[in-house]
């Protein structure tokens, strides 16, 4: 007899629907997949013979042939375990059909018949709801977060014998209800707040500006001045994730395999910060399955490069056109993979390689070519995409033993969320520009409109300092910003001012 079993499978951050057809006929004792599978899903028929005979199911007695359609397509990993196996029991007529044709199913099988939790089953619901299908089986540990998509019902089952139970109507399961609500409101409170954070006020502003614009930043100081810490507390004063960027964040982290057991969705905004030690493929993405990057697993969040000039200079400057383009590409001889990488960079360096040479308190011990070779790791083309170069200095004793906390992050965050709401309002008729770190060029000199004496310290600026044409649009972009948390419809010199002297650091340091 011939079975058919909807399920799905994963390409880039979206997936496709797979028909599985399972036909169990005579001849010799033989398992046929076809239907371009992966080692993983060639290798499922050993695990799904055992699964079956240790739930109590007969096997065929004659060859079985699975067809996994669309035939094009290359179908990849371990979820095809649990449709195959109820396929291959609805072919030999021990299981009802009725209800196969309106449910998805995904999951991978241990030879006990467990039923295992797999990647990427956000996008494949999705996908399933696209394609009108109604019910969604998948693994327990799976559940919720394939509920996080509305108008379809999840059943989430444990095992084999539970599967094919429930669809022969032997038992019920209700449907998995999921709040969603609830888990954004879990996600809003931060561990780490800008309230312990001692001193280093100058540093702070820097970050508010760069969170209410969206720009890229770097923090230069000698070790334990506080980097890391400062920059571990952004996301608790960035603007709180909405439903599309949770789910498009959540399809990422679902498909790398970094989403945890029974979690729902990835509600609060990611921090990703991958070792000095990493690679191209690692940053960007790749792999002979192109699998996501660091940079996308900062999508809509930030990537935070700690001690910069440690990566490779090729891993660096492979990042430039991610940087500019929000997305990455990875191309394959079968196929071209699209990640979205829409992060806000964050980097810390030390000024030199023993990182003491702008400490008043401790001897630099490192030599000028050992300075220039350390700091020429960072390309001028690198420097000239983040926004914000900021100095972040030694913190004297009395500044660590003064009484009282800093700022709350959630009076940070006001300020920056009524930014960020002005520059959705000034970008609302441009799709794709959120805030004024992505602005284009030809909205530039509209939205950066300056007063007489503001556009002459600019001029002045880019004369004695040098500045690259690209600064000199990234200056601009921060000033706006700095006059958009005043609500300051015209840039204002004091405005062009902090902005260049968030520019000025690393000339000071590199010429």
């Amino acid at each position: 007899m011939l079975s058919q079993i909807n399920a799905g499978a994963v390409l880039g951050i979206d997936a496709f629907p797979v028909e599985i057809e399972v036909n169990a006929g005579h001849g010799e004792p033989k398992v046929i997949i076809v239907g371009l599978p992966d080692a993983a899903v060639k290798e499922s028929s050993d695990r799904v013979w055992t699964a079956l005979i240790n739930s109590g199911f007969r096997q065929p007695l004659g060859r079985t042939t699975i067809n996994l359609a669309p035939a094009d397509m290359k179908k990849e990993g371990p979820s095809f375990d649990l449709p195959i196996a109820l396929g291959i029991i609805a072919a030999l007529e021990d299981i009802s059909t009725d209800l196969l044709p309106r449910i998805c199913i995904v999951g991978e099988l241990a030879l006990s018949g467990a039923v295992r939790r797999v990647r990427g089953v956000l996008p494949i619901t999705l996908m399933a709801k696209k394609a009108g299908i109604k019910a969604m089986m998948v693994p327990v540990e799976n559940a919720e977060e394939a509920a996080v998509v509305d108008g379809i019902k999840v059943y989430p089952v444990r095992n084999l014998r539970e599967a094919a139970d429930f669809l022969n109507q032997d038992i019920k399961l209700d449907p998995y209800d999921l709040n969603i609500q609830s888990v954004f409101e879990a996600n809003s409170l931060y561990e780490d707040d800008f309230a312990d954070v001692k001193g280093q006020e100058f540093a702070k502003r820097a970050l508010e500006v760069a969170v209410s614009g969206g720009h890229n930043l770097l923090m230069i100081g000698p070790p334990g001045t506080g980097k890391s810490m400062l920059a571990k507390r952004i996301p608790s004063i960035l603007p709180s994730m909405s439903l599309d960027e949770a789910l498009e964040t959540t399809k990422i982290h679902s498909i790398s395999g970094s989403l945890k057991s029974h979690q729902a969705l990835v509600a609060r905004r990611p921090f990703h910060s991958p070792h000095h030690t990493i690679s191209d493929a690692g940053l960007l993405g790749g792999g002979t399955n192109p699998m996501p990057g660091a940079v996308s697993l900062g999508h809509n969040g930030v990537l935070f490069l700690d001690e910069l000039p440690e990566f490779q200079r090729s891993v660096l400057e492979v990042m430039r056109q991610p940087l500019e383009d929000g997305e990455v590409t990875i191309a394959r001889a079968a196929a071209s993979v699209t990640y979205p990488c829409c992060f806000m960079l964050v980097a810390a360096m030390n000024p030199c390689p023993c990182g003491y040479q702008t400490d008043p308190k401790r001897e630099c011990r490192c030599s000028p070519t050992q300075i220039a070779r350390y700091r020429s790791k960072i390309s001028g083309p690198l420097l000239d995409r983040i926004d914000i170069h900021v100095e972040v200095p030694a913190i004297a004793y009395e500044q660590l033993t003064r009484l009282g906390k800093g700022e709350l992050s959630s009076a940070i965050r006001k300020r920056v969320v009524r930014a960020r709401e002005i520059q959705q309002i000034r970008y609302k008729e441009q799709p794709g520009t959120h805030c004024n770190a992505n602005m284009r060029s030809k909205t530039l000199h509209r939205a950066c409109r300056m007063e007489p004496a503001a556009e002459q310290i600019l001029r002045t600026a880019m004369s004695d300092l040098n500045f690259s044409a690209r600064a000199y649009d990234r200056i601009l972009k921060v000033a706006r910003t700095i006059a958009d948390l005043e609500a300051s419809d015209l840039i204002e010199s004091h405005h062009i001012s902090e902005a260049i002297q968030y520019r000025t650091l690393d000339r000071q340091l590199w010429v």
